[in-house]
């Protein structure tokens, strides 16, 4: 069996439990892999949004067993509420042994300060009756999510490359490469009015590392992405921050196991 990557500290987002975009049975090969001091769920982790009682599948309560599962044995697990779990917001500043949920997180890393939070607080989007409309829109992402998917299906048949026809549609629209640029303009120049050294965010759903300077300073940006299109994470290992980004080859060898477990119980039954 691979040993795990021992990773002081793991963030992660935007993962959408209970949506058909989340990558769920991925994330899971990837939770599984790593050996965190601390793990940052970095907002809307569950979509309550979009919860519905006949979608959540085993793969998705799966995700919710193994992070229980890491608090068990050890790793620090940290859940900042976003806005599609914003309901969670009432119970901030919860700890119960390993696990706490707050709405924002800040973290002395080898003497530098880290700033961690959702983002949500700089869209207006998911305020006031704009919020409405964001939810529905929400519900046409997913949709086209789900297309998507089935697409890529058809397209892994053929032997063709898969497609990200979201992605390809929200990176050619001016205004939301305009609100990208925006956001990570405001995280960092209110990161640098505070003093911080790193401003770690998701919402965005655009995984990004890069430094941002202005009159009064700098600041390392960084955003975690999500797991619906980018399959992404920031670790945190020597002083340096790294992006993952999910790759199926990495996990052959988890696929194949998890593949003879089944056809030995299915022997088994059959004999």
């Amino acid at each position: 069996m691979k040993r795990k990557r021992k990773i002081p500290l793991v963030v992660i987002s935007d993962v959408h439990l209970g949506t058909y975009g989340c990558h769920a049975k991925e994330l899971l090969q990837y939770l599984k892999s790593i050996n965190p001091q601390t793990l940052v769920l970095n907002g809307d982790i569950i979509d309550m949004w979009s919860f519905t009682k006949s979608y959540f599948p085993a793969a998705h309560m799966n995700v919710l067993r193994q992070i229980i599962k890491m608090s068990n044995l050890g790793t620090r697990v940290i859940y900042i509420t976003g806005n599609h779990d914003e309901a969670l917001r009432k119970y901030s500043d919860f700890v119960l042994g390993n696990f706490e949920l707050v709405d924002k997180l800040t973290l002395d890393l080898d003497g530098k300060k880290a700033w961690i939070f959702h983002g949500d607080v700089f869209d207006s989007s998911t305020q006031g009756y704009a919020k409405i409309l964001a939810k529905l829109g929400g519900k046409g992402y997913d949709l086209l999510i789900l297309i998507n998917s089935l697409i890529n299906w058809f397209l892994t048949v053929l032997g063709k490359e898969k497609r990200s026809y979201s992605k390809m549609i929200k990176d050619s629209v001016k205004k939301a490469v305009s609100f990208i640029s925006n956001f990570e303009t405001t995280a960092a120049d209110v990161a640098i009015q505070k003093k911080y050294s790193y401003v770690v965010c998701g919402h965005i759903h655009k995984p990004q590392m890069k430094e941002v300077e202005n009159e009064h300073g700098k600041v390392m940006y960084l955003n975690s992405g999500d797991w619906i299109e980018n399959l992404t994470a920031l670790e945190y290992k020597k002083q340096k921050w790294s992006l993952y980004q999910y790759k199926k080859e990495h996990y052959k060898d988890a696929d194949s196991n998890e593949e003879k477990v089944v056809n030995d119980i299915v022997n088994k039954i059959l004999s």
